[in-house]
């Protein structure tokens, strides 16, 4: 397949990425990576239990960190998978970011 700036002007059809949902996907996979390495990471953390009981907030960072990564992981693959961007938002469960993306588009 052709990259896009191999296509030629007739060929391009305006608003159509023949990338865009492989790249949804991938960056999907990466960003469940990230989740994946935080949770490992703050499991360790909570089996001291020193700096757990020293470090609670910030331990609840790292949930929340790990429940953001999840739900733009969930978003990037059902836009992947065709589902059209206010539907997918309409998904997500964390209402502050959910609120973020619906602010994002009016903004576009």
């Amino acid at each position: 397949m052709p990259i896009p700036s191999q296509l030629s002007g007739s060929q391009a059809i305006a608003g159509f990425d023949p990338f865009s949902s492989t790249l949804h996907t991938v960056v999907a996979n990466e960003i469940r990576e990230m989740r994946v390495k935080l949770e490992a990471l703050a499991e360790v953390l909570v089996c001291d239990e020193h700096f757990a009981a020293s470090y609670l907030e910030q331990l609840q960072d790292f949930d929340y960190l790990i429940q953001h990564a999840d739900e733009c992981v969930n978003l990037l693959e059902r836009i992947a998978g065709g589902e059209d961007s206010l539907t997918a938002i309409g998904h997500i469960r964390l209402g502050a970011v959910q609120q973020r993306m619906r602010d994002a588009l009016r903004s576009a």
